[in-house]
Formats: structure tokens, C-alpha cells, sequence
């Protein structure tokens, strides 16, 4: 046991259990539950209904620490809802757009009344009798409107709240303090500080500028209802990482985590020493249990995500700001919106970042291959004792383009299966849809990758104005080509006579004859920024152009990182990160202004999408 954790149970493992008389703890004591356990499920679950207490019961069942006396942490925040609610979500997604994420990202627009403090399971009902309580009594005297005031630093950004309105604030958190420290013997912390809501926390230092312009597009004096509401943690895991799976993921040996999509986890960066490369260690937030799962199958998520809503107070002075016509969105625990309404500064932030774009580059990686689905000896599987090529499986493409060497130099340089070339379309036809105008594309001189940028092109209805430029120099870390050797790719006259949609006029930067087999991974970086800045120099688009690069899960890093700045990642570590790119991985740099980029969220999100193995109806159903 941690030290931490050893620290946590013998500050409760003396204090008795006590029983609850809450209504919803007669059923589940009726069902056989133990008392002290049954009220830990209705915590776990806000104390809403008993059906959400028995899910999380049996959900639990294999959970080793159900049986802890360790209680959850409770924090007190006032919530905005209405117009301002709905700019602040805006502005919460735009800057992680452009910026990327931030600390202040991790949890929802708030201001923080009373910090996390720990209250035993029986007594978590005399807070919600608490907060209704205090709200009852401050509700005459709390502001009928909020005045917020714009503060920006070097590492921070954010709304502070005028001294006279901040004091009523104030009184508020110190009476629920107090209030909760005699009647549910917690020790409270009140928030006595500058009273802020965050916008942003610990950003680099050359988005601040483009941070300040997305904020200033906030109208903080926007229609406003104010809700103070409790929220709850598991104190056990405060200091861990949080991750969201994206795919289900089976155990195959005893140690391993059994994940659904959608769960979420909490990791200790502490523990990973003790895991092999590619795989973490992890606690269940939905089953409590905990082991080994493969770390590509998550993605970050957000502190607030793993939080737990209880109760809330909704001051109704503040609801007198808006008209009979107006509907007021719901906010989930998690701080998101329903029912957006745009207003006027909500199109300010999109112009704004419309005003910002100048040129886009979008790196993607090509869809899904033959031979990632069905190994490197693929065409083995699709040949007839004559050599001809026949389909056999429906996940092969229906005919191979024609080669004037031999057909088994596509062993080497593969096509895409058919949901790579789907994959593709779709991918087209989101940027089709998100009004994407792509000027020029370039392409890796791999089959893949051309088959990949022209069913993008087909997507965006532009195959037949746009063609691609075939890059050697786009061809991924020669390094890793198992046969050592730099394949014999299709020539520009093959690929035309394929019907790909070729610039012939295209020289590259790069001739096949410059690609060293086994380069080192220093010459491989440099050639990536070689190429990426011929790109950049050879495609001045105006306006809203965007240049579509088609390469490998290797030319995602090397490639933007050069563009914008950046210095190369570790060579230890760049295997790993690659293998965490899946198929039409993508990233996404604008030019904030001449030759200055910077990384911001791709125009579309990414394709997921779920393995399936080869089914024997035969084998299968037919089995005794």
C-alpha cells in the first residue's frame, strides 16, 4: 500500500458507520445489501435513483476496495447557466482548437466556493440540507447580475468578479463552511481568495495573443442564471491521469483490464514502470477493478469527467434576466450545453478564427492496407495457380491496378483494403461537409497513400480539379521497410494509366533515387523538414487554402513539428508514438501570420472504427 493511500485509511478507519435513513437506502437494504456498502453506491452515483445504485452495484461486484472505508471528496462551485454558459463552452472549444488543451480544459466554467473536502457516506444527505439551507438564506441578498472583468497574464487568463459581489460570494462559502463543519463534522475550506473563473491555465507563451482575442469575444455581461452545486470525487485517485477507452478490449490473460468503450480509467504515472512498452496500468471508474490494458486503445480525458453531481441550489434572482421567449440550455455534470443558441459573439470567435486562417496544412496518414489486415504475405492468399488475382475476402480491393513488372511488386507497395478506400471517401466527405477547400495535395509515392489522397479528392468532389503531386520524399522512415530495400513503386505513367488523377508536371523535391534504405533517424527527420518547407514554399495559397500532405503514421510528427517550430521527438520513443496512429490519422497546422504556425485541432474528427476477424460459418455454427 502507498504511503498516501495508507495515510487516507487511518483517517477513517476508526470512525464508526452510522445508519441513513434516506429513502433510498430502504430498498437496497430490503434487496441484501449491506448498509455500509449501499451507501457507498448511492454516493457513487449522487444519490439520484435506486435502479443507478444497483447498476453501480453490480458493476462493482469485483471491485477489491468496495469494502473501504474511504469516503468521497466534496467541492462546492458556482456554475453559470444561460447565454454566458453557452460563449464560455464556445470559447472553451475554440481555444482548444487553435491552441490545444490547457489545465483549465480539465474542468467545466466555474468558480470555486469551497475546495474538495472529504465527508463520510452517512452524512453526505446533511450537505444537500446544508446547501438549501444557506442558498435559502442568501437568496435575497445574492447580486441579481455578476459583473466580470477580463484579467490576462503570461499564464493565465480569466474573468474576475467585482470586490462588492465577491464579498456577498464570499459570506456565502464561509456560512456553508461553517454550516457543514458543525452539523457533518467535514472540515471546509471556503475559497477566501480574489473570486475568478478560469479561461485558461498554464498555455504557452505565443498563444497568449490569440488567447486574449478569443476571449475579449465574450460578453460577460450575457444573460445569466447562477447555480451553486456540489460535486464529488474519489479522493483515492486525485493525482492520477485519466483516460477514456475508445475501443472494447477483452482480457487474454488473467492481469489484464476488461475495458468498454467509453470507460474511463484512472492511471498512476507512478506504477508504469512495472508495464511493457505500449501498455498501462489502470483502475476501472465503472468497475473499480484494476490491470493491464493496452495504452492505444485510450485517449486523455478531463479531470471533471470522472466526477459525480449531486445537488444543487439555483438562485432564482439571477433567472430574472431573462425573457419568457428565451429557453435556457441544460448542463450536464460535465459542463456541456444543449439548445446553443448563436449570438453575436459566439460568430465573433468564428470569425475570428476565419480571420486568423491564412494557409492550413493537414498531415494524414493513409487508410487501412491489404496487408495490415491480412499480413505481409497477402497476395499470396489472392493468387490462383496460374498467377492471376482473384478476391478472397470481400475486405480485398475487387481488381489490383496493372504494373509493367511483375504483379508481386505490389507484396512490397500494397493497396488499400476496401474499407481503407471507404475510410478514405468519408474522410473526403466530412471535409466536404465542414467546407474545407483543399488547394493542393501531396502524396507519398507509396500505392496506399495515392489511392488514399485520391478517394479524399473524390470525397471532395475535386478529383477532377485537383491533382496529386507525388512526393518521394513524403515515403516513410526507410528504416522500418522490412525488406531493407526501398520498394519499386508505380511509376507516374502507371499511376495515370490507372486512372489516379496525377500532376505530371510534378517534379519532387526528393527523386526515388535520394531514398537511402536503413536511413538514420536523424536523416530521416531532416528530410521531413526538407520537404515540409519546399511544400510550403512551392503552395501560396490565398485565402482559405489548405494543403493536404498524404503519408505515413511517421510523417505526422516529423512533419508539423518542423512546420511550426517545434524541436524532433526522442528516437526512443517515436516507435511508440507511431504505433498510437491509426489509419487517416491526421494533424493540422494554420498560419497564424507569415510562415508562423501553429497546431490546432484537425477541421474533422478521427475515423474510429473496430477490428473483425475472419468468420468460418462453418467452424462456427456448425461445431458440435
Amino acid at each position: 500500500m502507498a504511503v498516501a493511500e495508507a495515510q487516507l485509511y487511518a483517517k477513517v478507519s476508526n470512525k464508526p458507520w452510522g445508519r441513513s435513513t434516506s429513502a433510498l437506502l430502504e430498498p437496497l437494504l430490503a434487496k441484501g445489501f449491506p448498509a455500509h456498502i449501499a451507501q457507498k453506491a448511492l454516493v457513487a452515483t449522487g444519490q439520484k435513483t435506486v435502479e443507478d445504485a444497483v447498476k453501480w452495484l453490480h458493476s462493482h461486484c469485483n471491485d477489491p476496495s468496495l469494502e473501504d472505508p474511504i469516503p468521497q471528496e466534496y467541492a462546492l462551485y458556482l456554475c453559470p447557466r444561460g447565454r454566458l454558459q453557452s460563449r464560455l463552452q464556445d470559447f472553451w472549444r475554440e481555444s482548444k482548437r487553435q491552441c490545444g488543451k490547457n489545465r483549465a480544459h480539465e474542468v467545466f466554467p466555474h468558480v470555486t466556493l469551497c475546495d474538495f473536502f472529504p465527508c463520510e457516506d452517512q452524512k453526505v444527505e446533511l450537505l444537500y440540507d446544508i446547501l438549501k439551507q444557506v442558498g435559502d438564506s442568501f437568496s435575497q441578498s445574492f447580486p441579481p447580475s455578476i459583473s466580470l472583468t477580463l484579467h490576462a497574464s503570461p499564464s493565465y487568463l480569466g474573468f474576475f468578479i467585482d470586490d462588492s459581489q465577491a464579498n456577498v460570494l464570499k459570506d456565502l462559502a464561509v456560512a456553508f463552511s461553517s454550516e457543514a463543519s458543525a452539523l457533518a463534522d467535514c472540515h471546509v475550506k471556503p475559497s477566501l481568495k480574489q473570486f475568478h473563473l478560469t479561461l485558461v491555465h498554464r498555455f504557452y507563451p505565443h498563444h497568449q495573443k490569440t488567447l486574449e482575442q478569443l476571449a475579449k469575444c465574450i460578453n460577460p455581461g450575457e444573460p445569466c442564471q447562477w447555480v451553486a452545486a456540489l460535486y464529488s470525487r474519489d479522493m483515492r485517485f486525485v493525482h492520477y491521469q485519466r483516460l477514456r477507452a475508445l475501443f472494447q478490449y477483452k482480457p487474454q490473460n488473467i492481469d489484464e483490464l476488461m475495458i468498454n468503450a467509453g470507460d474511463l480509467i484512472y492511471v498512476d504515472p507512478r506504477q508504469q514502470s512495472e508495464a511493457s512498452e505500449g501498455w498501462v496500468i489502470g483502475t476501472s471508474h465503472r468497475t473499480g477493478c484494476r490491470g493491464f490494458l493496452p495504452e492505444n486503445y485510450t485517449e486523455r480525458a478531463h479531470e471533471s469527467d470522472t466526477w459525480v453531481k449531486h445537488r444543487e441550489y439555483v438562485f432564482d434572482t439571477a433567472s430574472r434576466s431573462f425573457t419568457k421567449t428565451e429557453k435556457v440550455p441544460t448542463v450536464k455534470p460535465n459542463g456541456e450545453a444543449h439548445n446553443l443558441s448563436m449570438s453575436r459573439s459566439a460568430t465573433n470567435v468564428l470569425s475570428l478564427q476565419n480571420a486568423a486562417l491564412r494557409r492550413g496544412v493537414l498531415v494524414m496518414c493513409h487508410g487501412e492496407k491489404v496487408d495490415q489486415v491480412f499480413g505481409k504475405s497477402w497476395l499470396q492468399q489472392c493468387l490462383t495457380a496460374d498467377g492471376k488475382y482473384y478476391r478472397a475476402d470481400l475486405n480485398f480491393p475487387s481488381s489490383l491496378p496493372r504494373q509493367k513488372d511483375s504483379m508481386k511488386q505490389l507484396e512490397c507497395d500494397p493497396p488499400l483494403s476496401c474499407c481503407g478506400i471507404f475510410q478514405s471517401r468519408l474522410i473526403g466527405e466530412a471535409l466536404l461537409d465542414q467546407e474545407v477547400t483543399v488547394s493542393y495535395v501531396y502524396s507519398s509515392p507509396a500505392l496506399c497513400c495515392v489511392q488514399t489522397a485520391q478517394h479524399v479528392l473524390q470525397g471532395l468532389k475535386l478529383n477532377q480539379k485537383v491533382r496529386i503531386r507525388v512526393e518521394p520524399g513524403l515515403f516513410e522512415w526507410t528504416k522500418w521497410e522490412a525488406s531493407r530495400a526501398i520498394p519499386n513503386f508505380m511509376t507516374v505513367t502507371e499511376l495515370v494509366e490507372a486512372s489516379y488523377s496525377i500532376d505530371t508536371s510534378y517534379r519532387g523535391n526528393f527523386p526515388l533515387s535520394s531514398l537511402v534504405p536503413s536511413e538514420s533517424y536523424e536523416d530521416y527527420v531532416s528530410r521531413s523538414s526538407a520537404v515540409i518547407k519546399h511544400i510550403i514554399s512551392a503552395c501560396p495559397c490565398k485565402g482559405r487554402g489548405v494543403i493536404l500532405i498524404v503519408g505515413h503514421g511517421s510523417s505526422l510528427a516529423p512533419l508539423t513539428r518542423a512546420l511550426t517550430g517545434l524541436p524532433s521527438r526522442d528516437s526512443r520513443d517515436f516507435a511508440q508514438m507511431v504505433q498510437k496512429i491509426p489509419s487517416l490519422g491526421m494533424c493540422f497546422c494554420e498560419e497564424q501570420k507569415e510562415n508562423k504556425w501553429q497546431m490546432v485541432n484537425p477541421p474533422v474528427k478521427t475515423l474510429t472504427h473496430g477490428a473483425s476477424a475472419a468468420f468460418n460459418w462453418r467452424n462456427t455454427i456448425m461445431e458440435e
